[in-house]
């Protein structure tokens, strides 16, 4: 009975020292806020409508899931041909896989300490041995002999309490982070790139605008001049038209700069030098503003954003830290053998009395180190709670951009409803100016004051415009991006490892 009682006890112990046990948390993934929303109250369920280019209603819809690549909802080859050239060609995307490739080898570097470490050596000498002092070690008397060494070793430290399982969980809560990184980095490239398309036509838009005045200022212009050559106008009139004009034509060229500035960013966005410009240009009429909308609800945001995510990846990591912490303040075991042979010649390299074995087991338990790892455990403590903030403060970025964005998009369609309306009537009033000023029946004041308003009303249309497309694609940059139906990113060979 008590040789048996030993034989369990003896199997129990191999079984712990084998398999051991993880000390430390348990690290669960944090779950979705209670009650956290976007709004006080209901969210409408659409936008106001305005007349004329991208006045239409948008409608949120919470069940309407987003398209991995969203950018193809504003219905530009334009656009969709240079986001994934910049996809390509984009260095920052080509860094963020390194960096996970890099986090993935790292993870499965470490899992090889589960597993025995096996090295074998090899050795040939010539000696000679000192007469004077020794005896010859040859059989034969002669002071020179050669020596051989064979060996294989193999050392084994077992994961008693989940010392290398608390590493491989760290390193792969960072693996997961860096994950998510190159998801956001993803996400913001093709938003940049969505955004400086945006500005891009905003700035043709301004430009012609700008244009259009110019022209109708120089008609104007013609016209007093006509009239003051027949004395129906002072010369008052005439030069102040004149700087009126002039006026209007300093203002094109930082509009033009501007622009040759913004082709250059969407050159540099997608991976190219100035001096290869793009093939395609961007200007409002080539854009479709997205009509539906997705709403996520709160549960589904916080899966959906890259940082969010990243952020919970690096509590796991420094959880994991914890349990690493505490291991190392507990006994270390290791298991070494080593089997070889050492004959003088090769032809006795397997006969006993020329091989060698030994086996060898070791415990260490730290006794004093000045506090050392007693202070390491703290400071991973502290640092797992640094990352539960500086997770929470994430969410709550999260959600407070995704409701900056959704008041954006509302007072976006109440500002262009509102602009629609005042550049039509500034419009009509130049018109009917003008044309009054033809039959001399109006003052050059007033036709001015006319024009001025006019195109006051008609750069406040465009830029009401482009904030309406700029903050649908802060809406989808907001919610996430659709990453989790994206299909365009090859697998890395850690992934399919």
């Amino acid at each position: 009975m008590a040789n048996i009682l030993l034989k369990q006890t003896r199997g129990m112990l191999l079984t712990f020292l084998l398999v051991g046990c993880a000390v430390g948390p348990d690290f669960t993934a944090p779950p979705a806020p209670d009650g956290a929303g976007y709004t006080p109250g209901k969210l409408a369920g659409q936008t106001t409508s305005a007349p004329g280019p991208f006045g239409e209603a948008q409608r949120f819809v919470e069940t309407m899931d987003i398209p991995g690549q969203w950018w193809t909802l504003f219905q530009s080859r334009p656009l969709n041909a240079l986001i994934e050239r910049a996809i390509k060609e984009n260095p920052t995307i080509t860094a963020a896989q390194a960096s996970l490739r890099v986090a993935q080898e790292n993870v499965l570097a470490q899992q090889g300490a589960f597993f025995p470490s096996v090295s074998l050596g090899l050795s040939d000498s010539r000696n000679l041995t000192p007469t004077r002092a020794l005896s010859p070690v040859a059989a034969s008397g002669s002071p020179y002999y050669s020596l051989a060494t064979g060996q294989l070793s193999v050392s084994y430290t077992p994961d008693v309490f989940g010392l290398n399982q608390r590493t491989v969980e760290s390193l792969g809560g960072q693996a997961d982070g860096q994950r998510f990184q190159l998801e956001a980095t993803y996400l913001t490239l093709t938003s940049n790139v969505v955004a400086a398309a945006v500005q891009e036509a905003a700035l043709r838009g301004m430009i012609a605008a700008q244009q259009e005045t110019i022209q109708a200022d120089t008609e104007i212009r013609d016209i007093i001049r006509r009239q003051f050559a027949l004395g129906e106008v002072a010369q008052a009139d005439l030069l102040a038209q004149e700087a009126v004009l002039a006026q209007a034509q300093q203002l094109l060229p930082p509009l033009q700069g501007q622009l040759a500035q913004q082709a250059n960013l969407l050159v540099a966005l997608a991976g190219g030098f100035p001096n290869k410009p793009l093939a395609d240009q961007f200007d409002l009429a080539s854009l479709q503003l997205p009509l539906d909308l997705p709403v996520s609800i709160s549960s589904r945001l916080v899966e959906q954003r890259p940082d969010v995510r990243a952020a919970a990846a690096a509590m796991h990591a420094a959880s994991a830290q914890i349990g690493v912490a505490i291991a190392n303040r507990l006994p270390q075991i290791t298991l070494t053998a080593s089997l070889g042979t050492s004959p003088n010649d090769l032809a006795n390299a397997f006969t006993p009395y020329n091989q060698f074995f030994n086996l060898a087991g070791g415990l260490v338990q730290p006794l004093f180190d000045g506090g050392t790892l007693r202070h390491r455990q703290r400071a991973a403590e502290a640092t797992f709670e640094m990352t539960s903030a500086q997770y929470r403060t994430t969410l709550i970025t999260a959600f407070q951009n995704v409701a900056d964005v959704l008041v954006a998009l509302q007072s976006d369609a109440e500002t262009l409803k509102a602009a629609a309306a005042s550049e039509q009537a500034a419009a009509r009033s130049l018109e009917i100016a003008r044309g009054e000023l033809r039959l001399g029946s109006m003052s050059y004041l007033s036709v001015l004051n006319a024009e001025q308003t006019h195109q006051i009303t008609r750069l406040a249309l465009i830029q009401a415009q482009v904030r309406r497309l700029s903050d649908t694609a802060a809406l989808f940059q907001a919610l996430g991006g659709g990453w989790w139906n994206r299909h365009d990113v090859v697998a890395t060979n850690a992934e399919q490892q």
